[in-house]
């Protein structure tokens, strides 16, 4: 086994069923085999719920498999945890540091549980604070970090030993394409010291990019091998929509409700799409798609991975079919009027300007700790503007504060739920929250309760679910009374794309009926969903503009030529090195001055 430095053998991991009865067990993982190359990242990716949290588990002998045989570094796990805990590091999916301590002293109380040297702590902590570009933070503390600046954290403390075996549990959930990409890099480097990487990941992009890949489905593997060899088994069927008259989210729906689509995502004014095989690619008689364009374009791990998963949801939306009508109105649905807010001597947000007409989805986009979720929080009411105004639905948010929150349903960045409450508790105090009772409230929780799935659920506490049906019960209490207006803020954060694909199934039927939307999101390929887009960062609008407008100018701005080829991540991040090179030049301006 010369260059594995872990290996997974035929693992069934079971778990306890909430009967508490043997037969009704449920199977994590089934007979999967697996393996960790030196110098190599692995990525494990699959839907929410597949596994892939308990074989990382398993690999760091946190739990032990119910029949197989894990080896790290040629260490029976199950016989030996101790020792493996010796040779590997460990970022687990949620936060895993103390907030209430500094990056110092995270770093220190790692060194203790690693029992590392003394005599090596300050050469080991130099070379990471300056590998993470810490150094100048070893005094904040770590909760009052950017999200970035978490993970690389997290990361500087699982490296404290060098470790034979990195296991990072989806490092790249809420966080910024800058800083991501930026994380990437940095576990990238660390291939060259011989480190076998685990990385564990929603986004497809960074699973393409990996050495290896092992895609998990129900507990079962369905692939492992490199990315390319998927990634192929699609060539010849992804194509590109371009040049339709009508409107794209209802092209969309039409496209999906075709036999021989697999899948299909909007891509600004266009729209992607995968054919099933053995499937002539054509749009004849598709609604709204008269005189258009079909292109053959490149396929991406993406079209590959929702093709072995059996494709993509349809374009019906049980959640929209079930929605009221918006009325028809001219006026803007949502306005910010230079909105400002100042905490002390920081300035989260200055005179942040745009307005939101009815059925229209708007983006806010911007790196943690941009402004964004300041901006949203004054919209919502729940922080005062110490500057400019704004309104949501007509409502003046200065003095109809209570009636602007009850036209707006927010489904809020982090999971805000009632965690220590069941499914069922929280669905029916926000009904109660939102004014419904009697048959009303019933069938709506009914109909939130079908529409998402969470009838398997409905007694767990909410904070014990998995992560795609903890998104789908937030969603659930924001929308419950129908509201006119929705405010999203990283609604997709952490779930598979196949779930992403459902929430902006739901979105784009709502819009149709009527809805305003407000959302964040650090993965831009749904930022490919807006009609328009702000781009905020140190909080101020740095652009503004549909996503296909940012993308050329962005393409312009980088020399690039604008094609389909550049990305609203390429976009983003251009943007957001243009504004440093600006700021740059300004800042030593002042000073020659």
């Amino acid at each position: 086994m010369t260059g594995i430095v872990a290996t997974a053998t035929n693992i069934i991991k079971r778990f306890d069923a909430e009967s508490g009865k043997k037969e009704e067990m449920i199977t994590a993982l089934d007979g999967v085999d697996f393996d960790v190359r030196a110098g190599e990242i692995t990525g494990l990716v699959g839907p929410d719920g597949a596994g892939k949290t308990t074989l990382i588990r398993l690999l760091a002998g946190l739990m032990k498999p119910n029949d197989g045989k894990i080896l790290v570094d040629g260490i029976d796990v199950t016989a030996d945890p101790e020792s493996v805990y010796q040779r590997i590091g460990y970022m687990p999916q949620r936060f895993g540091l103390y907030e209430d301590l500094s990056v110092q002293e995270n770093l220190n109380l790692y060194a203790d549980l690693r029992d590392l040297d003394k005599n090596e702590r300050q050469d080991t902590f130099g070379r990471l604070l300056d590998f993470t570009d810490l150094a100048r933070f070893t005094g904040r503390l770590a909760g009052n970090l950017s999200g970035g600046m978490k993970q690389k954290l997290g990361l500087a403390c699982a490296l404290i030993n060098t470790p034979k075996l990195l296991l990072l549990d989806e490092p790249g959930v809420g966080v910024d394409p800058v800083s991501r990409r930026e994380l990437w890099k940095m576990v990238k480097d660390l291939t060259s010291e011989g480190i076998g990487i685990v990385w564990s990941t929603a986004y497809l992009d960074e699973a393409e990019a990996c050495d290896r890949v092992h895609l998990l489905n129900h507990g079962k593997k369905l692939f492992g091998g490199r990315p390319k060899d998927l990634t192929g088994s699609v060539k010849n069927r992804v194509f590109r929509l371009d040049n339709f008259a009508g409107n794209k989210r209802k092209v969309l729906a039409s496209a999906l409700n075709r036999e021989g689509v697999r899948d299909g995502t909007i891509q600004g004014s266009a729209i992607r799409l995968l054919f099933a095989e053995n499937t002539e690619p054509n749009i004849e008689g598709l609604s709204g798609a008269e005189n258009a364009t079909l292109t053959p374009v490149e396929p991406r791990f993406e079209d590959a991975f929702i093709d072995i998963l059996g494709g993509g949801p349809d374009g019906c939306s049980a959640l929209a079919s079930d929605y009221r009508a918006i009325e028809e109105t001219d006026n803007p649905q949502i306005v910010a009027d230079r909105m400002t807010k100042i905490f002390g001597d920081f300035t989260a947000a200055h005179e942040i300007n745009f307005s939101v007409t009815r059925g229209e989805i708007f983006g806010l986009l911007g790196p943690n700790g941009a402004g964004k979720s300041t901006t949203f929080k004054m919209l919502c009411g729940l922080l005062s503007p110490t500057e400019g105004n704004g309104s949501v639905a007509g409502y003046d948010l200065r003095h109809s504060r209570a009636d602007a929150r009850g036209a707006l349903g927010y489904m809020a960045q982090k999971f805000s739920l009632y965690g220590e409450l069941s499914v069922q508790q929280n669905l029916e105090f926000f009904a109660g929250i939102y004014g419904l009772s009697g048959k009303t409230a019933k069938h709506r929780i009914d109909a939130m309760i079908d529409t998402f799935e969470l009838g398997p659920f409905l007694n767990s506490d909410a904070g014990a679910i998995p992560l795609g049906f903890k998104q789908r019960l937030a969603l659930s209490c924001a929308v419950m009374h129908q509201p006119p207006v929705l405010f999203l803020d990283e609604p997709t954060s952490g779930v598979d794309p196949t779930t992403r694909r459902e929430f902006w199934q739901h979105i784009n039927g709502l819009v149709e009926k009527g809805v305003t939307v407000l959302v964040t999101t650090h993965f831009m390929e749904e930022a490919e969903y807006c009609d328009r887009i702000a781009l905020i960062y140190r909080a101020e609008t740095i652009a503004f503009g549909t996503p296909d407008d940012l993308k050329k100018e962005a393409a312009q701005m980088a020399g690039a030529e604008a094609s389909a080829n550049f990305t609203m991540e390429d976009a983003f991040i251009a943007m957001i090195e243009n504004a440093d090179i600006i700021r740059e030049g300004s800042d030593h301006a002042k000073e020659a001055a």
